[in-house]
């Protein structure tokens, strides 16, 4: 079920409301009683949810709903970060973390400061030493979307305020976050579930896969041959899964992965920067197109997920525009977790809403 029913007029009478507060749950049994943050990530980066435990991707998480429930569900003005400004780098072009990040800072207070290819051209206009240096003073957080994860590492070397991954070559955390706070609200908890991947070994399944083991999810990834994930994030991920006690399987045949599957994902064949190898790579995968076949295999519960933009030799129109697709969900997500990101690393932020049964 959807988190959505959290504002539906039948929902919403449950809340109280507390002076000077918000508002909080009475009483749903999809939340625990735990409602005190116990972590903070102030003045931490977010290049990697490798980086983060068990209970800290809970609660960015957690604190996402939140946020969500705040501007969406009780149309509250909140502004936690008056005053504060961000840079947001951008060498790739860019809808969903472009404006998400975008109109989220700003509902939060803070002041978004675009910076475009012809803005700044990190390393080589500047060094990404001075570059870092410089922000440093001028704004409180910086996003980036780059080509190589170094040069986020660099930023956080050479910097003094925190870095947020907007997208690099090997991980994109922030759309992992918005999948899983999707996954969440859709089936209300986590635990047990089986993600399968079909389609490149790229930086969303890179992600997907720091941070399923953490949240009690089993994956099941299929690439063609020569297009498996990254050898030393799968060293991690396996290390991951043993550790948290879930599946974390690889193979090159669609169909098996898909096999009991809830969640069906895929992305794009051909990444940016990988235009020269669109002939190569459509010969490569096929059969890798994830279609209603592929269903038939999955759980009868099965749902599919897709981070846009979307092409139809990923994944057909059968399949794409299904009720079983969460694509919408998951796009609009991707606002309420940068927001969660960028207000956890600015502010010990406390939600008001309980703490949600992962």
């Amino acid at each position: 079920m959807s988190l959505n029913f959290l504002f539906t007029p039948r929902v919403l009478p449950v809340f109280s409301k507390i002076k000077n507060v918000g508002y909080t749950f009475k009483s749903l049994r999809s939340f625990s009683s735990t409602s005190h943050r116990n972590v903070s990530f102030e003045q931490r980066h977010f290049l990697t949810l490798k980086d983060f435990s068990a209970d800290e991707v809970k609660d960015l998480l957690w604190v996402s709903a939140d946020l969500k429930h705040r501007f969406k569900g009780s149309q509250e003005l909140y502004t936690p970060l008056a005053g504060k400004s961000a840079g947001l780098i951008f060498e790739k072009r860019s809808t969903r973390t472009r404006i998400s990040t975008e109109t989220g800072v700003a509902l939060l207070g803070a002041h978004p400061c675009f910076l475009s290819p012809s803005d700044i051209h990190l390393g080589v206009n500047e060094s990404i030493k001075d570059t870092a240096r410089v922000l440093s003073r001028f704004v409180d957080i910086v996003l980036a979307r780059v080509y190589r994860h170094g040069d986020l590492e660099a930023l956080t070397t050479e910097g003094s305020i925190p870095v947020v991954n907007g997208l690099s070559e090997l991980y994109h955390p922030l759309q992992s976050l918005a999948d899983f706070l999707t996954l969440q609200e859709h089936f209300r908890s986590l635990k047990g579930l089986t993600l399968s991947w079909v389609g490149d070994g790229n930086n969303i399944i890179h992600s997907l896969m720091m941070a399923a083991p953490k949240l009690g999810v089993n994956v099941r990834c299929a690439t063609p041959p020569g297009y498996e994930c990254d050898a030393t994030v799968m060293k991690d991920a396996k290390a991951l899964a043993e550790q948290h006690g879930t599946e974390m399987y690889c193979t090159t045949d669609p169909m098996d992965a898909c096999r009991g599957a809830n969640v069906l994902v895929t992305d794009t064949w051909i990444s940016m920067g990988q235009e020269e190898e669109k002939q190569e790579r459509l010969a490569a995968f096929k059969g890798y197109q994830v279609t209603k076949k592929m269903t038939t295999v999955a759980s009868p519960d099965w749902c599919f997920l897709h981070c846009l933009p979307r092409k139809p030799h990923e994944v057909d129109d059968e399949v794409f525009y299904s009720p079983q697709s969460l694509v919408w969900d998951e796009a609009e997500n991707r606002k309420w977790t940068v927001m969660a990101v960028m207000l956890c690393l600015l502010k010990d932020y406390q939600p008001i809403l309980d703490r949600p049964s992962f």
